[in-house]
């Protein structure tokens, strides 16, 4: 069987923009893989639970007998510290669970550090 002698040419072509393509795609394109879009997919749902649970943190703050003094002490402390007060106070622990959520927990720290 003869092979005619564009063929060598167009496959080299195809190949050559198929890789283009993909470079592109991946770089600028937007495009991602399974892996990557289970890792977006994942983190996006632990905000929205964090979202959604931040009213229940808040109401927690107001009903704590010591959440005057918990609440000078966050504003007292470092950006850095104030999730891990939170968390230590139990505000950002769920029911049914057993330790906080960290993310709620920061998030519940940024709604009480907001001025009023």
């Amino acid at each position: 069987m003869q092979i005619p002698n564009w063929t060598k040419p167009a496959v080299t072509g195809a190949v050559a923009g198929a890789i283009a393509m993909a470079i592109v795609g991946f770089s600028w394109g937007g495009w991602v893989t399974g892996g990557s879009s289970r890792k977006f997919a994942s983190e996006q749902s632990v905000s929205a639970i964090a979202l959604a649970l931040t009213p229940y943190c808040l109401e927690r703050s107001k009903s704590d007998p010591k959440s005057v003094e918990i609440l000078a002490e966050l504003k007292a402390a470092s950006s850095y510290s104030r999730r891990a007060i939170i968390e230590k106070t139990g505000w950002a622990t769920a029911l049914g669970t057993d330790k906080p959520n960290t993310d709620l927990a920061q998030a519940c720290q940024l709604e009480l550090s907001k001025p009023v």
